[in-house]
């Protein structure tokens, strides 16, 4: 039987459906019959437990400029829908976490994928703090003097905002590196929360890992191979996608995240391997689905799904 699903994103005219993982997930969604409706966060509104948004139905489809065809916005309560893909992109603000609330209030009965509650308690990159022999050295702090006994323990580093997303303002610096003053200002100004300062890991010109899990099991991974001369690896900052394999290591981070991962409800997320160091755990508004897909990995959309209708499967046997 088909769903009603509504699918909550950025706005779909400014999507790059080449490699986006939403629109992934809404051909996979449509290809299986079901009824997809689309809106962005800022038009939803919560009066008592009831929560609305401003919502069209949507087709879509694989055409570069051609991607959609909306029908008519109009007032909608979300408890109607069987399903949400909780799909905007960060930055992981209060604007974020107030639709985190908003949704907590009609899940499970209407399934929010991921469950807004733990995507509101686990932010990626203090999420990924609970697995620290897995990861690099890391340190997360607003204090000088931690820093800078950091980078004396460590020498070459990388210093991050925390709620950062998509490689913007990462920065390397080294043991004697003289733009550390002023970097810190620079961040001291414009980031109130702490920062990410971790271990510098050379292995990252030879790529930083994107793994997908879906219900804490592997679902495919591509290699982002950073563009010369550059650190950062995300394909939105010029990184390129390569097929890989996963080393034994890797499967061993799956295999230790992966119960984690389900006891929280985290149907599809994206965790970030250099060298054999977990470094992040993407669980907002995970991406590389295509990617994987374009070099003959499997098909993790399909994996989503099947893990959805399971999941409301499920629940109408126990209503």
């Amino acid at each position: 039987m088909g769903l009603k699903v509504a699918v909550q994103m950025d706005p779909i005219e400014t999507i790059s459906i080449k490699g986006d993982t939403t629109f992934a997930l809404m051909l996979e969604g449509q290809a299986r019959g079901h009824e997809l409706a689309y809106y962005t966060p800022d038009t939803m509104a919560m009066r008592g437990e009831q929560v609305f948004a401003r919502i069209a139905p949507v087709e879509v489809r694989d055409v570069q400029g051609d991607h959609f065809t909306l029908g008519g916005f109009g007032r909608c309560e979300l408890a109607e829908f069987d399903v949400i893909l909780m799909r905007q992109n960060p930055p992981f603000d209060m604007h974020y976490i107030s639709a985190t609330h908003m949704l907590e209030h009609i899940h499970p009965r209407t399934l929010v994928v991921n469950d807004p509650v733990h995507v509101r308690n686990a932010p990626e990159k203090l999420f990924v703090m609970s697995f620290p022999d897995l990861m690099p050295p890391t340190l997360i702090t607003h204090d000088l003097a931690e820093i800078q006994a950091f980078r004396e323990e460590f020498g070459d580093v990388v210093m991050k905002p925390l709620y950062g997303y998509g490689g913007g303002a990462v920065f390397r610096m080294v043991r004697n590196d003289m733009n550390f003053g002023s970097l810190y200002d620079m961040f001291a100004t414009t980031f109130r929360e702490p920062w990410v300062i971790q271990r510098f890991l050379p292995e990252v010109t030879e790529g930083d890992k994107r793994i997908l899990l879906v219900d804490g099991e592997f679902a495919g991974a591509v290699n982002r191979v950073p563009a010369e001369n550059d650190l950062r690896s995300n394909m939105v900052r010029g990184g390129a996608a390569k097929a890989t394999e996963l080393t034994a290591r890797e499967r061993e981070i799956c295999e230790r995240l992966g119960p984690s991962l389900k006891e929280r409800g985290f149907v599809l997320v994206g965790i970030d391997v250099i060298a054999g160091n977990l470094t992040e755990i993407n669980v907002t508004s995970p991406t590389g689905i295509r990617a994987v897909q374009a070099l003959g990995g499997p098909n993790a959309a399909a994996m989503v799904w099947d893990s959805i209708e399971a999941n409301r499967a499920e629940f109408a046997d126990v209503s």
